[in-house]
């Protein structure tokens, strides 16, 4: 939620001032095309409703790849999500109980192995009835869930059904108890017009054996799970979850207490754990290591995570120990350094396993931008599932942009559905982010009032709402 400081803003707003000139193109390199500039957005066809985003998203520029990155200072964001997404296929797939299968990906397609319902099925507490009324009622213990073999049901005649029991041959619909009434001699009434099949689930009504229900790359949440049962699936062929290790550097890092001598708390390693649970992986460990490239490289040497995310040390400091110690273990660069603020100095890399390091800056937005930038993409290749849908909304006010990066800016979706930033944006800065919705992506050159963004959507770990 927005700070007291920042009202929340009522209805659409009026027109706002011009967007900046925008800047010269970037050179050609790998890369949008230079009528879709780096985080550009659709046009907007009116004020008072967001575009409908591009179904298949930017087109693939022809040598997008680490071959032609290489030769970049920096790659234009919406390139290093692309990188991101295409560096790594799908891990191994393996069978899992149910009960195992959560939060992973079904490596293939769920099909039906029954009918559902796999009978006609009553849907409602009452008497299956056969033909026109009335009729007569028989059968003193009813009909309950679990019955096998049913005796079949003459014309004229009703028996006492309970919700989920089959339905016995002959029966032509069921009565709800709250709509008959059985007089003194036996007989069933019905105080309501009854049709044919009424309150009857019919063999098959929600799918049929061999239907495809759920496409390979569907994320297995707990109605995956129940429909999976459903159909008398006790195992499911899924992807794993990527596990990742955390590796937060720094000496000035503190693990508790207030910070005191030139020392600061360590806010990144409290919160990544959970997003990136949120977004699909298993977190192994998060450690904390010192400004020394011996401890770097020998962490990096022992860890047999999926993906290393490293916090700190991307830059060229005296204590920016990730670059060197990549060279020296022979990883390949994807991506070293985007065109975006904040967070420009992060960084993707293949280690010579075929294992992946995303490189943070250390400053905490900047941190959550390359989270977001590069390791959320990477963990959706490394899990089987398809690339996140785009989004857009549109933006409140005024959204200021850098002349030549691409902004991410916490924002918050008022109940209109338009878009709110938030003050507290800088790069160290938690404050904006904590009241946040989502990271509104703001081309070079700004958005004005009534513009539409595209919107990273920011998961809400343990089911906060």
């Amino acid at each position: 939620m927005p700070s007291a400081s920042e009202p929340p803003v009522a209805g659409p707003p009026a027109p706002g001032p011009s967007r900046p000139a925008a800047p010269a193109p970037e050179p050609p390199v790998a890369g949008p095309p230079a009528s879709a500039p780096d985080g550009a957005r659709p046009p907007s066809p009116e004020p008072s409703r967001p575009p409908e985003p591009s179904r298949s998203g930017p087109a693939r520029p022809a040598a997008a790849g680490p071959e032609r990155l290489r030769s970049l200072s920096v790659a234009p964001w919406s390139v290093a999500r692309e990188v991101a997404a295409g560096a790594a296929d799908a891990l191994g797939v393996r069978d899992v109980g149910l009960g195992e299968a959560l939060g992973q990906t079904l490596a293939e397609g769920l099909t039906a192995l029954v009918d559902l319902p796999s009978f006609d099925t009553s849907a409602m507490d009452g008497w299956a009835v056969a033909g026109p009324g009335p009729w007569r009622v028989g059968g003193d213990e009813g009909i309950l869930a679990g019955r096998g073999s049913i005796a079949p049901l003459a014309d004229g005649h009703a028996v006492r059904i309970a919700t989920g029991a089959r339905v016995p041959p002959g029966a032509t619909a069921v009565l709800r108890s709250e709509h008959g009434v059985v007089g003194p001699h036996g007989e069933l009434q019905a105080q309501r017009r009854v049709t044919h099949g009424q309150d009857v689930r019919p063999r098959g009504q929600e799918c049929q054996k061999g239907d495809e229900l759920l496409p390979a790359g569907t994320f297995v949440t707990p109605p995956v799970l129940g429909l999976a049962a459903a159909c008398g699936y006790d195992q499911v062929r899924v992807v794993p979850r990527p596990r990742v290790e955390v590796l937060v550097l720094g000496d000035e890092l503190l693990r508790e207490g207030s910070p005191h001598d030139g020392r600061i708390r360590d806010a990144l390693g409290p919160m990544l754990g959970p997003w990136l649970e949120a977004l699909g992986a298993e977190v192994v460990a998060t450690r904390r290591l010192g400004d020394e490239a011996s401890a770097l490289g020998g962490a990096l040497e022992a860890s047999d995570a999926d993906l290393v995310l490293t916090t700190g040390g991307t830059a060229a400091g005296p204590v920016d120990h990730v670059h060197p110690t990549l060279r020296r273990l022979g990883a390949e660069l994807l991506v070293d350094g985007v065109a975006v603020r904040p967070g420009h100095p992060m960084l993707l890399a293949r280690l010579g396993d075929g294992r992946h390091l995303v490189g943070l800056p250390g400053n905490p937005l900047a941190a959550v931008a390359g989270l977001f930038t590069l390791a959320a993409p990477l963990l959706r290749a490394l899990a089987g599932r398809p690339a996140a849908q785009r989004s857009w909304a549109q933006v409140a006010e005024v959204v200021p942009g850098h002349a030549s990066s691409t902004r991410l800016v916490p924002v918050v979706r008022r109940p209109d559905g338009w878009l709110l930033p938030l003050r507290f944006h800088g790069p160290a800065m938690l404050r904006g982010l904590a009241g946040a919705d989502a990271l509104a992506v703001v081309p070079p050159g700004g958005l004005a009032a009534g513009d539409a963004a595209e919107v990273l959507v920011l998961p809400r770990p343990g089911g906060a709402p």
